[in-house]
């Protein structure tokens, strides 16, 4: 395969304004593509087509799926993968690495305060509001200290790029990041069916995260516990649209799978059951949302959670990961405050920059947004998954409208941003290399032992022509990520 001519084809048909992680904006191939490169311009359009067809064959059969709401039912789909990897030189990694990890640290430090002091409120830097009025702030977090003052023991921070050396963060995920097993999972299949691949190029492994989670949560265990901490995941069950993700990671960390019906508060700690009656757990993963995980201090309808275990834990008698409550650094209006947070807790710039950001609660950020609709971004505060929010540039008229009146009677429910020229990475489609926009998911842990960021994590690919909606249930889909030694 002509890889270079192929590919300069179809950056030339793209625009010229968009920064193509392969071929930059000028057409020239990138130094983290080089040997990636070499060897595709001697593939076989044919094998690398029947490569494509047996990685949806490997997903299928692994059971590599999600659900997809908003129908009468859900509806179970596989993920979309992508044999054509996005590689990021090890330089650029460092650099990345260094800003995520500040931005973690004040995340966890901003929660902290955020339960406890409140020191950035009285300081100015952040409103009274934005937390008095959040329904992400959970007033039962009230002066409780995690163990090893852990709040995010697991994050996620959605990455974008617009040029060689301009990133930015979209979203931060502090809550119950997800996909972690998809970028596993990506790896696993691209070194089953290019093992010389990872010969000709210095790949740094993300095999260890498993384990590197288990260790990190371990450490994370309340005080007086043992050498061996009981850890478990809590999972809403078999119909939740990530219930593949609980199942790969406890299965692959070694530990039980369990659901609210299986535990019960016995003298003073949460127990599982087993063939051999009740275990304490230590540390609970938990991918239940703060809503239902405790029917006698949160929703009473809830069956998906444990009744009491928000005592245990304000008690000290297990470590819930990640703390409830985080998933108000989720919370869109928030992260519009970030850099002022960041520099607030590190003492220090933030290394990695926000998108602009439209807070529609504010009058004059209304008036705004509401004259340059079809031009920016408008997402729900709360949102997630794609779902909830507004393209302007490529909404309809009758899109616009029925959006507009959404803000007009709502307008604290929404943040507007700029429509950022997302880089693309190229696909293997029918046509050949196409580009399609991308962003970025990597993945931190953290525990009183320190911060690992896993090198590269999940690449989010949209894989329909022009669009710039990445997610799953939105049709967009996967690539494994490389990372390379130099």
């Amino acid at each position: 395969m002509d890889s270079g001519g192929l590919a300069r084809r179809w950056w030339v048909m793209s625009q010229e304004s968009i920064f193509d992680e392969m071929w930059g904006r000028e057409g020239s191939l990138r130094d983290p593509y080089r040997r990636f490169s070499g060897w595709l311009d001697g593939e076989d359009p044919k094998r690398l087509r029947a490569k494509q067809r047996e990685a949806e064959d490997l997903f299928r059969l692994t059971g590599i799926t999600f659900n997809v709401y908003g129908r009468a039912e859900a509806e179970e789909r596989l993920i979309p993968f992508d044999i054509i990897p996005r590689i990021v030189s090890g330089a650029e990694w460092t650099r990345l690495s260094r800003g995520i990890e500040q931005r973690v640290r004040a995340i966890n430090a901003f929660l902290f305060d955020i339960y406890h002091g409140q020191e950035i409120i009285k300081a100015g830097r952040l409103p009274l509001e934005m937390i008095s009025r959040n329904e992400a702030f959970l007033p039962q977090m009230i002066g409780v200290s995690p163990p090893g003052g852990i709040y995010t023991h697991i994050v996620g921070i959605d990455l974008v790029r617009t040029g060689p050396d301009e990133f930015y963060v979209l979203e931060d995920n502090a809550r119950t990041p997800s996909g972690v097993s998809y970028m596993l999972e990506n790896r696993e299949t691209m070194l089953q069916m290019f093992p010389e691949l990872f010969a000709r190029n210095r790949v740094q492994p993300v095999q260890t995260y498993p384990a590197d989670l288990l260790r990190s949560l371990a450490a994370c265990a309340p005080e007086n516990t043992g050498a061996n901490p009981t850890v478990a995941v809590l999972t809403p069950g078999i119909y939740n649209s990530a219930y593949f993700e609980h199942a790969f990671l406890a299965d692959q960390m070694g530990i039980e799978l369990v659901e609210g019906q299986d535990l019960r508060v016995v003298d003073g700690r949460v127990a599982m059951r087993t063939t051999r009656g009740y275990k304490a757990i230590d540390v609970l993963y938990r991918r239940v949302d703060d809503d239902f995980l405790d029917p006698l201090n949160f929703n009473p309808e809830s069956a998906l959670g444990v009744p009491g275990i928000m005592d245990v834990y304000r008690a000290g008698g297990i470590t819930i990961a990640n703390a409830p409550g985080t998933g108000i650094a989720d919370d869109k209006a928030i992260y519009s405050y970030m850099p002022e947070i960041v520099e607030f807790y590190t003492g220090e710039r933030p290394l990695l920059g926000n998108v602009p950001t439209w807070r529609c609660s504010e009058r004059e950020a209304l008036a705004y947004v509401l004259d340059h609709l079809d031009e920016l971004v408008v997402k729900e505060v709360h949102g997630s998954g794609g779902y909830g929010m507004l393209i302007g540039p490529t909404s309809s008229k009758k899109e616009l409208a029925a959006f507009r009146q959404k803000l007009i009677a709502r307008p604290s429910n929404y943040i507007a941003q700029p429509t950022l020229s997302l880089s693309t990475v190229p696909i293997f489609s029918r046509a050949g290399l196409s580009p399609r926009h991308v962003d970025l998911r990597p993945f931190v842990l953290m525990s009183p032992d320190g911060i690992k960021i896993t090198p590269g994590g999940l690449t989010r690919v949209a894989l329909k022509k022009g669009s710039l909606v990445v997610n799953s249930s939105q049709g967009g889909g996967t690539k494994d990520t490389w990372v390379l030694e130099d």
